[in-house]
């Protein structure tokens, strides 16, 4: 790391934690985020507790651990406590949600996009066997885009049109995860509450590198997970529930770990849990949990807000180099519009993204946008250099 450029960007204070980032270029933060060193004492810290402790190890951590976990994550979000619970996964998480919503009577639709990532969109379609309307808000062209070029932009005020008396459920994504576009919440959330349906967000692209308040931006329900921003790996999605749904929402995907006293093994009606965990469903994910947490306290401890302006610094320089090299960005180029991710509609941009995988690269392709490219708090100014530098290389390499 250059000294010089650490002195000027006090985040990079924090690469030494992240050992991969030193043998690569790391640019895949928006698919999986680089891996903490502490994880590896946490993984270690699971294994001695199950092999010395047994059964024992419930009581010891693992009952509470989920719900530490879910707390700091809290933190970041500027929750309240006992407002974050665990889950498997955003699908999970959803299923949950969704399954204490009424879609049965006048109120029967569930208003989503068209960009929304596909596992959601086909938990939606689960809904529509079940009585649901899902009505899709369709992606128009954004402006500038070439003729040819698929629709990617989501219109907020298609969405907000969207919603009427019907709707039940108002399902989102806050960044869009093919064109990293950033969705603005507020016109959204107030429509959808003038109109009494709640408001499902899922905040996945968003958490850890854009700042997401969620009292703040008054939302009902958020899920995401820890794969991406929060450098939390696999196995750990999470579910925000507002303080003034909490005590009344009934999900009917539930489990014995919403039990107030799951170790009493009551045969039910269930008596849920008074705070967070009464939305849990079964035996919890213990070892994803320990490893999703000490991506949560660096980001927690650094503050999403730093984060942000250090993402937007990077991300704009990726976008005036690809002007210069002739590349068509996919991602919009008005900051407040966009996520971390720059995303490049190149010639040839899967054979690209292979051949850059196969050195010491690291980033995603996705069809219809091209190459995917994300700068997070650990990666320097230069590396964003070497990186489109990379890609111009190989581009000229693959036209030759």
């Amino acid at each position: 790391m250059n000294p010089t450029t650490a002195a000027h960007d006090p985040l990079l204070a924090w690469r030494e934690e992240f050992p991969t980032v030193e043998t690569t270029l790391h640019f895949a933060s928006h698919t999986l985020g680089a891996m903490p060193r502490g994880v590896e004492d946490a993984l270690r810290r699971y294994a001695l507790l199950w092999r010395t402790r047994g059964i024992r190890a419930w009581e010891d951590e693992w009952f509470r651990l989920p719900m530490e976990t879910a707390g700091v994550l809290a933190s970041i979000l500027a929750a309240e406590p006992g407002t974050v619970t665990m889950f498997e996964n955003v699908t999970t998480a959803q299923s949950v949600a969704l399954s204490g919503v009424d879609f049965a009577g006048p109120r029967d639709r569930l208003v989503c996009t068209a960009e929304d990532f596909p596992s959601v969109l086909y938990l939606y379609e689960g809904l529509a066997r079940r009585g649901a309307e899902v009505v899709r808000v369709q992606a128009k062209p954004a402006p500038g885009t070439p003729a040819g070029v698929a629709p990617r932009h989501i219109e907020v005020a298609d969405l907000v049109a969207a919603i009427d008396e019907r709707t039940a459920v108002v399902a989102l994504s806050h960044v869009l995860f093919r064109t990293a576009e950033l969705l603005d919440l507020e016109p959204v959330v107030r429509r959808a509450h003038e109109c009494g349906a709640l408001v499902l967000v899922d905040a996945y692209q968003s958490v850890g590198t854009v700042p997401v308040e969620v009292a703040a931006l008054d939302l009902d329900l958020v899920t995401g997970g820890s794969v991406k921003w929060l450098c939390g790996g696999p196995g750990a999605g999470w579910l925000y529930v507002s303080p003034r749904l909490r005590d009344r929402f009934e999900p009917a995907v539930t489990g014995w770990f919403a039990h107030a006293e799951p170790f009493v093994f009551d045969p039910g009606p269930i008596r849920r849990d008074p705070g967070a965990r009464r939305f849990y469903t079964g035996t919890t994910s213990v070892v994803a949990y320990a490893a999703a947490r000490p991506g949560y306290e660096i980001v927690a401890r650094i503050g999403v807000p730093a984060i942000r302006e250090k993402s937007l610094r990077q991300t704009g320089r990726m976008i005036a180099l690809a002007d210069e090299y002739g590349f068509r960005v996919a991602s919009p180029r008005v900051p407040e519009c966009r996520g971390g991710t720059v995303c490049l509609d190149l010639p040839h941009a899967a054979e690209v993204c292979q051949a850059l995988l196969a050195g010491d690269v690291l980033l995603d392709h996705r069809p219809g946008v091209g190459l995917r490219l994300a700068p997070h708090f650990y990666t320097s100014d230069d590396e964003v250099e070497q990186v489109m530098r990379r890609v111009r290389e190989e581009v000229r390499r693959l036209e030759r």
